[in-house]
C-alpha cells in the first residue's frame, strides 16, 4: 500500500513548487512516486514535466465522461526522476465545482488500482479550501502536510487546515505529519511565529525551505531544484532531501488541536 501524503496551504504560498521538489527528492531516494495536482489551473506538476499536461477533466470530456473509456496512460505522464504525474484540472471559471473534479479523480485512482502501485502518492491540493471534493484526499491520506510561512495570513490558514485534519482523523486514518516552513528569511523573523504556532496546536516543523531566487527561477523554467545550476543550490535542495528521508521513515504524526478563529487572532497578536 502506498504512503499517501496530502499537501495543503494558503493560496500562493508555494505549495506546488514545494510538492514537486518533495516528490523529486523522494524519487531520488529510490521511491516510486505519483504526484497529483488538485487545482483547476493544473500547474502543480509543471516543475516535474516542464509542460501543462492534459487533465483528467480534459480526457473525460473527450470520452463524454465514460470513465471506463479512460486508460491510465491517458492521464498519467512521467517527469523528472521517474515521478509519475497527474492533474485533475477543473471546469472553466464560474461554470462548476473544482472540488467535484478532485473527488472524481480520487475515485479514478481507485478504479485504476493505483493506491497499490506506488511507494508514495502526493496530493497537492488547492489553497486552503477543505470543503467537499477538496477534502477528499484526506479520506485516503496517511499524513497531512501544511506549507506555511512566517506571517499571520499563512498561520491563520494553517490553523483552519489543522481543524480539517483533526476532524477527518475522527473517521479516517489521516494524521498530521507537520508543517513545511517556506520562504524562510532570517532577516524577517525566520520561523519564530511558526514555531509558536506549531507548539500551540501540537505539531512540528519538518523542514525549512529558504527564501531564494533559485527557487523562483526553477519555477519559471519548469524544472525542479535538482536540475538547476547556480549559487545556493545546495542550500535549497538540502531541506527536501531531509524531508524525504523523514517522510519515507516513520514520521512522528499527531492529531492537531487547533484554536478557534478568534483565539488564533488573539494568540498571534501576542506572539513576538
Amino acid at each position: 500500500m502506498s504512503l499517501i501524503l496530502a499537501v495543503y496551504g494558503k493560496g500562493g504560498i508555494g505549495k506546488s513548487t514545494t510538492s514537486a521538489n518533495l516528490s523529486a527528492a523522494m524519487a531520488l531516494k529510490g521511491a516510486k512516486v505519483l504526484q497529483i495536482g488538485c487545482d483547476p489551473k493544473h500547474d502543480s506538476t509543471f516543475p516535474l514535466t516542464g509542460l501543462l499536461q492534459p487533465t483528467v477533466i480534459d480526457v473525460l470530456e473527450e470520452v463524454d465522461f465514460h470513465v471506463e473509456d479512460v486508460a491510465r496512460e491517458d492521464v498519467i505522464h512521467t517527469g523528472f526522476a521517474g515521478v509519475d504525474t497527474l492533474e485533475s484540472g477543473g471546469p472553466p471559471a464560474g461554470s462548476g465545482c473544482g472540488g467535484y473534479v478532485v473527488g472524481e479523480t480520487v475515485k479514478l485512482l481507485k478504479e485504476f488500482g493505483l493506491y497499490h502501485k506506488y511507494d508514495v502518492i502526493v496530493f497537492d491540493v488547492l489553497g486552503d479550501v477543505v470543503c467537499g471534493g477538496f477534502s477528499a484526499p484526506l479520506n485516503y491520506a496517511d499524513y497531512g502536510l501544511i506549507v506555511a510561512c512566517n506571517d499571520f495570513d499563512s498561520i491563520f490558514a494553517a490553523n483552519r487546515l489543522c481543524l480539517a485534519i483533526a476532524q477527518k482523523s475522527q473517521r479516517h486514518k489521516v494524521r498530521m505529519a507537520g508543517v513545511i516552513a517556506n520562504r524562510v528569511d532570517p532577516e524577517f523573523g525566520g520561523t519564530e511565529l511558526l514555531e509558536q504556532f506549531v507548539e500551540t496546536v501540537g505539531t512540528r516543523i519538518i523542514g525549512r525551505v529558504p527564501y531564494h531566487d533559485l527557487i523562483r527561477r526553477s519555477r519559471l523554467a519548469g524544472k525542479t531544484l535538482f536540475e538547476m545550476e547556480g549559487e545556493g543550490k545546495e542550500e535549497c535542495v538540502r531541506p527536501f532531501y531531509a524531508m524525504a528521508e523523514y517522510l519515507l521513515g516513520q514520521p512522528e504524526a499527531t492529531i492537531p488541536n487547533p484554536l478557534h478563529d478568534r483565539a488564533i487572532f488573539d494568540a498571534v497578536g501576542g506572539w513576538k
